[in-house]
């Protein structure tokens, strides 16, 4: 019995030191955005690879997941006579949860994986070790830009997301399930509140910080050789995931606090 509950404390201990050590990465990454130099062209260059580069992959989702759900809603509402929610619930249902949710963790699935591998690549080589010499502070140079570019480049791409999706359930609508066009698109405009496009903002920032953050931190705490980078690569797209259902929970029982 001793042995099993000496297990479990060190099992927490060492969950805590996780939590612990990321909560510090992540509080000396904010701290370096209010110390100079500034590297642009990094943050340019990480503002094109999260965002842009994002675009198709999280309009795709977007669309297929509008419609998908205009299909479900029609079904469920069909057995209640309630067929008239379906353009007010695709449109909340997209920019409240599914466009943030969805859309964080595409870009997680791309791009905390990308910087993990990257950074890691960089450790294994000893290009960090270089960029410490060349009096570069690392967290400065790689991990504020991609961080910050995408805190800024997310809530974008989830408005964008948004839009597509709602244009998704928009075509099937019309298309598929026979709603008046022009019904369809004032229903959506006329359910629709400042604080839902406005709340899933916020929650698209929140998981672009979370994101970038997993990948840079799995980075430089990449083992050597092919398999830590590895490693590191998985652990930056799982933490990432869990921790962006994790938030969007906790921030929705804000938000409906609110």
């Amino acid at each position: 019995m001793i042995q099993f509950l000496a297990s479990i404390g060190r099992a927490v201990m060492a969950a805590l030191a996780k939590v612990g050590s990321v909560a510090l990465f992540a509080l000396e990454t904010i701290s370096h955005l209010f110390r100079p130099p500034f590297y642009g062209r990094e943050f340019w260059h990480a503002l094109i690879q999260i965002g842009w580069l994002s675009l198709p992959v999280v309009g795709l989702t977007a669309f297929f997941t509008g419609g998908a759900l205009a299909l479900q809603i029609f079904a469920g509402g069909s057995r209640y006579g309630a067929e008239a929610v379906v353009p007010s619930i695709v449109a909340i249902g997209m920019v409240r949860e599914l466009g943030p949710v969805l859309g964080g963790l595409m870009v997680a699935a791309r791009v905390a994986s990308s910087i993990a591998a990257e950074i890691g690549t960089m450790k294994v080589t000893e290009q960090i070790d270089a960029l410490v010499t060349l009096s570069t502070h690392p967290m400065k140079y790689l991990t504020l830009p991609r961080v910050l570019a995408a805190t800024l480049a997310v809530p974008v791409l989830v408005a964008v997301g948004d839009s597509v999706g709602i244009m998704g359930g928009y075509l099937v609508g019309v298309g598929r399930l026979d709603f008046n066009a022009a019904t369809y698109l004032k229903n959506t405009v006329d359910f629709l509140e400042p604080w839902d496009i406005t709340s899933g903002l916020f929650k698209g920032a929140a998981f672009g910080f979370i994101v970038a953050t997993m990948g840079c931190y799995h980075g430089m705490q990449s083992g050597r050789g092919a398999q830590g980078v590895g490693a590191a690569t998985k652990s930056a797209v799982v933490s990432a995931s869990v921790l962006i259902f994790a938030a969007n929970y906790i921030l929705t029982e804000l938000f409906f606090a609110a």
